[in-house]
């Protein structure tokens, strides 16, 4: 399982260095351009390159956001352009995931699950256990007990002991029957649902490994309580991670833990590390993974991608129907152990109890235990089920790209209808009447948690999974018009931050992980899931805005971020800026803060392409693109340049009533472009000879056929 953290060392380095000042924008970088608001488009511009050359593959957290910002931009400077499409090709193509379809998160290492998030673990809870013979290759405290692990009290059978070295425990196996026996250790199989086995093993290929155990009140290993595994490879440490979870008899207090081997052949084992393991799965990978696939697709056309990666994208999404039961509930239920909802932290009248193995993060916020019903889950598998319904339709529609269909493939039609199924359910499950928002979850006591979220409710807009009607109720209370009784920030407090809106509005120091377990030690606004704000969730902000209030009411919201990072770059950048003079602390590089920002806020980069997915309504296919361009009153026109699809470069300029198109570079096929239907009349510009498109009929839509060649410059014109 080592090559889990290929990808996330590069992750784990950036988490500790502060934002490196990019080089002056390169002139081939893409330029916003709209008359009149020249100031505040060199603004975003400087924004944007900020956090471009940070924006490639990380996480598969971020496999959904960073591919909008990063693929699309024609810059050639140092091969920007190139190194991001073999980037997301080669990152994408060797995301893990396990015999079942569980994607992995591809997060930096820890002793924790090895595809999950890196906490909690085992010596973070109170009724696990763990022995480590070897720190190597293992990342350091805090990620790891301290100390290491002696052999006094194990007991061996088949087994000879050769030593504790830099490498682990060696054994040498003599016998077939061979059992490796922990000390006793007493432990709740609730804060153990997996135990990992950190070995490698030489000679013993036919051998069956097993993980036996006792229980209180009975002796010896009863061959009815063994979970068997399979063995790791000869070369490398393997971290095998063994569902014990999964076992009808793993439940209550264990006593004792045993290694065993049957039909073993002389050999040897190592041990490196045996210890006891939560499930820091993640509940969003499978969606994120599917559409970033999606997302390269659209972007590059790179069918042999697709023709690779399309059964890995069907595979996940199948995994998340059968493991989060959404064929019946129409949401994502998670009833992982830990993740059911539920506080790690009981207030009683005797005070406060903290309940070791509960509240464990499922997506983003890590210390939130959003779980059971989960609402933030079922918003992105909404948006995945629709995204894998395009990527089918496209398939069918396009049966020379000979992409594999076979028992994995979906109905288009089929998908659509669930999503409809999930969007109706959705909104009548986690709506809050009484607040006007979506709740984040509920728990497996059947209690909601709604802390004002607003993350949430406006990814639940910018995703169209929220109706119409809770759609602009969510606006009217993060607009500060609708108060909310109860809540600790209200009004035009929602925006104290300017650059986003809080991430929550009501506070709360009752609904974390448990080992997040003094929340009220900080003040609201000190920490981003309490009161916090993250500036790259204000792309969702803005996209919501544009979407319910309008065009110009989300150029007055973006208007109010731009003279924010004017102030921030006069002061010399985000640290200089919030460096104790002025209220605010950044989160970032392992320091708890309240901003999100630099570091691992790789986000942050979203905030500009508003200007091509939201203003000029730019929507990327597999064979052409949308455009829907809604623009602010007082902008005459918007011109985008060097947007890069599929390697041809594209400068975009949209009016009230035109969109012009050219296009430099080969097509050796015919792209659809679609517009909102109107009467629009196409004609080539003066400068070029190819014929002008033909139109086709379709729906609510324009479709135009643009034919292969070479370089093309087309004007669309209707009355306004």
């Amino acid at each position: 399982m080592e090559s889990v953290y290929g990808l996330s060392l590069l992750l784990l380095t950036l988490l500790g260095t502060e934002l490196a000042e990019p080089a002056a924008t390169p002139d081939d970088f893409p330029r916003f351009t709209v008359p009149g608001a020249e100031h505040e488009m060199a603004t975003l511009g400087a924004l944007f390159w900020l956090h471009y050359p940070g924006a490639g593959p990380m996480a598969t957290l971020w496999d959904e956001w960073l591919p909008d910002a990063s693929l699309w931009p024609g810059v050639e400077t140092h091969t920007y352009a190139a190194q991001m499409q073999k980037g997301w090709r080669t990152a994408l193509s060797q995301r893990i995931l396990d015999a079942e379809g569980y994607v992995a998160t591809h997060q930096h290492p820890s002793i924790a699950h090895p595809l999950g998030w890196p906490f909690p673990f085992w010596n973070q809870g109170w009724r696990g256990c763990g022995w480590h013979f070897s720190f190597k290759n293992t990342v350091g405290p805090p990620w790891r007990p301290n100390e290491l692990s002696t052999t006094e009290g194990w007991e061996l059978r088949g087994a000879r002991d050769a030593g504790v070295s830099d490498e682990g425990w060696t054994l040498e196996v003599d016998q077939n029957d061979v059992a490796i026996t922990a000390p006793v250790r007493p432990c709740d199989t609730f804060e153990v649902p997996f135990l990992q086995l950190r070995w490698r093993a030489e000679g013993l290929e036919d051998a069956r490994p097993f993980i036996a155990w006792t229980v209180p009140g009975e002796d010896g290993f009863d061959p009815a309580r063994r979970m068997y595994f399979d063995l790791p490879g000869q070369d490398a440490v393997h971290y095998s991670a063994i569902p014990m979870y999964r076992h009808p008899l793993w439940s209550g207090e264990v006593r004792q833990l045993r290694i065993g081997l049957d039909h073993a052949a002389p050999g040897k084992i190592v041990i490196q590390a045996f210890f006891s393991q939560y499930d820091t799965r993640h509940n969003i990978n499978g969606q994120n993974f599917l559409r970033g696939c999606a997302k390269y697709f659209f972007w590059t056309g790179d069918l042999s991608f697709l023709r690779a990666n399309i059964q890995r994208m069907r595979t996940a999404l199948r995994y998340i129907m059968h493991e989060h039961h959404t064929r019946e509930a129409k949401v994502i239920v998670t009833d992982w152990v830990g993740h059911d909802g539920r506080s790690g932290i009981r207030r009683t009248a005797e005070g406060k109890e903290i309940l070791t193995g509960r509240g464990i993060g499922n997506n983003y916020w890590d210390l939130l235990p959003f779980g059971g019903k989960d609402c933030y889950a079922t918003i992105q598998y909404y948006d995945a089920v629709r995204t894998m319904a395009e990527i089918e339709r496209e398939i069918l529609a396009h049966p020379e790209w000979n992409i594999p269909g076979g028992p994995l493939a979906f109905s288009p039609q089929e998908l659509e209808g669930h999503a409809a199924e999930v969007k109706a359910e959705g909104n009548r499950l986690f709506w809050n009447a009484t607040t006007g928002r979506f709740v984040a979850c509920i728990d497996a006591e059947g209690q909601s948690h709604d802390y004002g979220f607003t993350f949430l409710n406006l990814e639940a807009v910018h995703y169209d999974f929220a109706t119409p009607e809770h759609a602009a109720a969510i606006l009217s209370w993060i607009d500060g018009k609708q108060i909310v009784d109860g809540d600790t920030s209200q009004g035009e407090d929602i925006y104290h931050w300017r650059f986003a809106p809080r991430a929550t509005t009501r506070r709360n120091i009752d609904w974390y992980f448990w080992a997040w377990s003094n929340p009220e030690s900080i003040p609201f606004g000190g920490q981003v899931q309490d009161g916090g704000a993250v500036l790259g969730f204000s792309y969702h902000d803005l996209s919501a805005r544009l979407r319910t209030l309008g065009p110009n009411n989300a150029w007055l919201r973006l208007k109010e971020i731009l003279r924010w990072f004017d102030e921030v770059q006069a002061a010399g950048g985000y640290r200089a800026y919030y460096d104790g003079t002025r209220d605010g602390t950044l989160q970032g590089g392992g320091t708890p803060g309240g901003l999100g920002l630099d570091h691992e806020f790789f986000e942050s980069v979203l905030v500009p392409q508003i200007m091509l997915y939201g203003f000029l309504g730019f929507h990327p296919r597999g064979d052409g693109f949308e455009l829907s361009p809604s623009l602010p009153d007082d902008w005459p026109e918007l011109t985008i340049d060097r947007i890069r699809f599929h390697n041809v470069l594209l400068k975009i300029r949209a009016g009230h009533d035109f969109v012009e198109l050219h296009a430099q570079g080969s097509r050796d096929q015919p792209w659809r472009l679609i517009l909102p239907q109107r009467s629009w009349q196409a004609v080539a510009l003066p400068e070029h000879q190819e014929p002008s498109p033909l139109p086709q009929k379709g729906g609510d839509e324009a479709v135009w056929i643009l034919p292969p060649g070479t370089d093309c410059a087309v004007r669309f014109q209707t009355p306004r």
